[in-house]
């Protein structure tokens, strides 16, 4: 691979390279496949600019075969990374099967995060694949990954989409494309499993300790440091999850390789948005038996983190009983933490600042009779925020009427004029999400070379909140998405 190119001196890289430098266990050293024709799909400005990356003066090509993996950046010590991970409940032995980490990027604020590509070829963990990813999947990451962002979502970016002139093959032939994702890090549940499946003790110290001093730095060097920080990475994730769950975000594969500890999403693998409000709304191909559905994802989010916490015994306590006790009673707390996180978004949603006893209740009503009249999610919390509920509408039914009635009894106890609330509710409550069938028209485009679809979609969901003339079209769900089906891409 490259590394001399004059252009890439300008880009301002700053890699530091930290998780190389555990032991040899936690990575194996990994190449980038070569690829016959790299071509730019689709670069990140604004996030280049974040990151304190100057991809301006680089010539197309260059970024082709930068982004490619092609042209390694000065400083970058590529590693495939070893974790494991509970995959739809079972255990099994996994690692970077399709992805390279770069190394990691210091940015101009003093953040340290991943530079990862993604579908660069086989690594030591590939398990016979072929370390390939298709440009579907990869734009689908894109997308999503960037309307999380737009949201306020902790989550990992995409940085660029790079086709490499080579086919892969799934269930058809394919166009090959490599994306770059940046991440907090990419520290799992899993790989703390892979340390734990090995008894590994020692290492496992290694890695709670790297993870401690890069997420969580005020815990670093505290007597108990262990324990808080299972108690905060329960924390996070309680705040993450509720976040999916205020937008109808499935993710779909919430394998305990998927859960990282920084508290960011991340694998956009068959994931999708709810249109029609129902709890038991499951789009993954693979997830058969609704494992992952959209009601589930609290109580399995709890389930990896009791994985996670069985990994942490060791370094909870030199007496098994006492570690196992001092981890049930952090993940006793996972419930309560989850539900304030929710009700309080949920609060918001509705234009409430204060707290009722019986607002659960206004809440759960609401959502019963949403999931009675399959009604679309995103749309009934928006309509609530901007107007008198339209006439000719299921808002006109007898149900619907009663509540809003006793939601506006509610909201006046807020003192505040019904007109500030309803701009709060705006601010809570977005007016579009990446459609499931927006998204497939746009990746259906960029497949025959029209990236006009994709764009546009871009620049609506960078700005989620905001309704204007432009948006609008963006708003209406489809008729009836209950046969629609994402897939994973491997």
């Amino acid at each position: 691979m490259e590394t001399s190119v004059p252009e890439l001196a300008s880009i301002g890289w700053r890699f530091e390279n930290t998780y190389s430098r555990l032991p040899q266990v936690f990575f194996a050293s990994a190449q980038p496949a070569v690829v016959s024709s790299p071509s730019v799909v689709i670069l990140n400005d604004p996030l280049a600019a974040d990151l304190g990356l100057n991809l301006q003066p680089v010539s197309s090509s260059t970024a082709a075969g930068l982004f490619a993996g092609q042209i390694l950046p000065a400083g970058s010590q590529p590693i495939a990374q070893a974790y494991a991970g509970h995959q739809f409940g079972g255990f099994t032995m996994l690692g970077d099967g399709r992805a390279i980490l770069l190394g990691e990027h210091r940015t101009p604020t003093g953040q340290l995060v991943d530079i990862q590509f993604k579908g660069t070829g086989p690594t030591r963990f590939s398990r016979r694949g072929d370390g390939r990813a298709a440009l579907g999947p990869m734009l689908r990451e894109y997308i999503i990954s960037e309307a999380m962002f737009g949201l306020g979502i902790p989550t990992t970016r995409s940085l660029a989409v790079v086709t490499t002139g080579e086919p892969v093959f799934r269930e058809t032939r394919l166009p090959g494309a490599i994306l770059t994702r940046v991440a907090a890090s990419h520290i799992r549940v899993g790989t703390f499993e892979f340390l734990a499946a090995r008894e590994d003790t020692a290492n496992l110290q290694v890695l709670a300790d790297y993870a401690i001093n890069r997420h969580y730095p005020e815990l670093t060097g505290t007597p108990n440091r262990f324990l808080q920080f299972l108690r905060m990475v329960c924390n996070r994730q309680a705040s993450l999850i509720a976040r999916w769950q205020l937008v109808g975000f499935i993710h779909g594969v919430m394998n305990t390789d998927n859960m990282a500890i920084s508290g960011e999403t991340i694998d956009y693998g068959p994931c999708a948005f709810m249109n029609a409000y129902s709890p038991d709304t499951v789009f993954s191909s693979i997830d058969h038996a609704g494992r992952y559905a959209y009601g589930n994802q609290p109580g399995i989010a709890q389930w990896n983190l009791v994985r996670f916490a069985e990994t942490l015994l060791p370094l909870l306590d030199s007496k098994i009983e006492q570690a196992i006790e001092f981890a049930k009673e952090i993940l006793g707390e996972y419930p309560a933490m989850f539900q304030q996180y929710w009700l309080q978004g949920m609060r918001a949603k509705l234009g409430l600042t204060t707290e009722v006893d019986d607002d659960l209740e206004l809440v759960q009503t609401l959502l019963t009779w949403m999931e009675s009249v399959r009604a679309d999610f995103t749309n009934t919390f928006r309509d609530l925020s901007e107007d008198e509920p339209r006439a000719g509408t299921p808002y006109d039914a007898p149900a619907f009427r009663t509540w809003y009635d006793r939601w506006k009894s509610r909201v006046q106890r807020e003192n505040r004029p019904l007109s500030e609330v309803r701009t709060a509710m705006q601010r809570a409550n977005p007016a579009v999400i990446p459609r499931n069938h927006l998204v497939e028209e746009a990746l259906a485009a960029a497949h025959h070379g029209d990236l006009a679809p994709l764009h546009n979609l871009l620049r609506v969901l960078a700005t989620p909140y905001t309704l204007d003339a432009s948006s609008k079209t963006y708003r209406e769900p489809p008729d009836d998405d209950r046969q629609y089906r994402t897939f994973c891409g491997t």
